[in-house]
């Protein structure tokens, strides 16, 4: 039943509402499940989504394990590859990943279920906190690690595993990053994110300091100094504008700050949210955004892309989920002017608009939609200082596919790196493998006389 209140307000629903509207979005399987669905899987030897995969996590294996009773043997041969992979179980986009690549797919319009096949098996693990992994001999080596999101952690791990002493550097209060701050609190519940970041600190030899600032605490100078190597997997803090008219108008907010506050509340009823919402964008926050402002009793969620549906960067899935919610998404449509009135959202002016040879041109028809809180989800910024000379280009940083940088012991992964997919999966895989390079870097430089005390 739709609310009467008007105005950006928390508490519209009964307290009751709010744990089930943001219960586990994919419960998890039980063994009978896990079995039956294991079963589905051709184990194809030139399995393509295993190609599909950007961590090439052995998806065939894990399954035969866990068809054969093996769970904990398949959460392994995830770890191997992915020492995040119950989150990645939870939050990666598979349907346009490996189930997209599913064979089954051609025989029965139904990929085999890999993502929670993939979590049964990590959640198994991590129920008994079994560990797969020991450290190597110190090596005496110490690398700082900027950033304690997916790429910060698997680098932190690798490194770890490999002997090196690590220290992470990090400016929330909390480890994690986007998957502690950035998801929808229905896709990881119970503080799953929490339990990961215990679970990948296990392994030793890593200490986290967190509320640390690049740039206003240290320099990238300053741990080049005093480390043998340095990692960055910084995210991107920042926050594209609008840039128009009532943009400063209150009601306007940013999508990443709405999604932090819910993925940080206990019961979600202290999060204000408004009567008619609009979402501007097409991508996974706008869909995160959108179906949350719903759940928390908004009546009206409408998301307004400038493009086509087959342009939103949103997987048909996320959009499906969105419009069972009850989300209206609207397409061709782009923002002109936030209407104010005292002070406050009022409505949004919106353009029509069109592809000609390719280019995305505004028809001049326009209309207001009524509004009384704006998301901005159109799009993430890389913010940093304390760089100095390092390469930068289209606002992220130029690394190899090693992670390289264009300083000397620097590497850096994740979103911050120019072209970065912005998937946890993607940032997992790409400080990983800078791990590897920097462990690389070590073993054919002069070895250390002793390990530092």
């Amino acid at each position: 039943m739709g609310t009467t209140q008007s105005g950006i307000l928390g508490g519209r629903l009964p307290l009751g509402e709010y744990e089930s509207n943001f219960s586990d979005l994919h419960p998890a399987l039980d063994k009978h499940e896990a079995l039956v669905a294991s079963d589905r899987c051709y184990f194809c030897h030139d399995a393509p989504c295993m190609t599909a995969c950007p961590t090439s996590i052995d998806i065939p294996l894990f399954i035969r394990q866990i068809s054969t009773g093996n769970p904990i043997g398949s959460a392994k041969t995830i770890f191997d590859q992915n020492i995040l992979g119950g989150m990645c179980a939870r939050v990666c986009p598979t349907e346009t990943l490996c189930e997209q690549a599913c064979v089954r797919n051609t025989a029965e319009e139904r990929p085999v279920e890999i993502g929670r096949l993939q979590r049964y098996a990590t959640d198994a693990a991590m129920r008994e906190n079994k560990q797969f992994y020991t450290r190597a001999e110190s090596s005496g080596r110490r690398v700082a690690v900027v950033g304690a999101g997916p790429a910060g952690l698997a680098a932190a791990h690798r490194l770890a595993v490999k002997g090196h002493d690590v220290v992470i550097f990090d400016a929330r209060p909390k480890s994690g990053g986007l998957n502690e701050y950035g998801i929808a609190a229905y896709k990881s519940v119970d503080d799953f994110a929490q339990k990961e970041v215990d679970y990948v600190l296990s392994i030793g030899g890593i200490e986290v300091h967190h509320d640390q600032v690049l740039g206003r605490d240290f320099t990238l100078a300053d741990l080049s100094e005093q480390f043998d190597a340095v990692f960055l997997g910084l995210g991107l803090a920042g926050v594209n504008a609008l840039r128009m008219e009532g943009e400063n108008a209150a009601g306007v907010e940013d999508a990443v700050d709405f999604i932090a506050a819910l993925r940080q509340s206990k019961t979600k009823a202290d999060i204000p949210v408004g009567r008619r919402v609009v979402v501007l964008g097409g991508g996974m926050t706008a869909i995160d955004a959108a179906v949350q402002a719903k759940l928390l009793g908004a009546e009206e969620v409408t998301i307004c892309y400038r493009r086509g549906k087959e342009h939103m960067n949103a997987s048909e899935f996320e959009q499906d989920l969105a419009a069972s919610k009850g989300v209206t998404i609207r397409h061709w449509l782009q923002p002109k002017r936030i209407a104010e009135k005292d002070g406050r959202v009022a409505g949004i002016e919106l353009e029509y608009t069109t592809l000609q040879d390719g280019k995305l041109t505004a028809t001049g028809e326009t209309g207001i939609m009524a509004a009384d809180q704006i998301f901005k989800a159109i799009g993430q910024s890389f913010l940093g200082s304390g760089l100095g000379a390092l390469k930068i280009e289209g606002g992220r940083i130029v690394a190899d596919a090693e992670g390289r940088t264009s300083i000397d012991k620097v590497w850096a992964g994740g979103d911050c790196v120019l072209g970065g997919e912005d998937l946890t999966v993607s940032a997992v895989a790409m400080g990983r493998d800078a791990a590897e390079s920097i462990n690389r870097a070590f073993a054919a430089a002069e070895p250390r006389a002793s390990a530092v005390a």
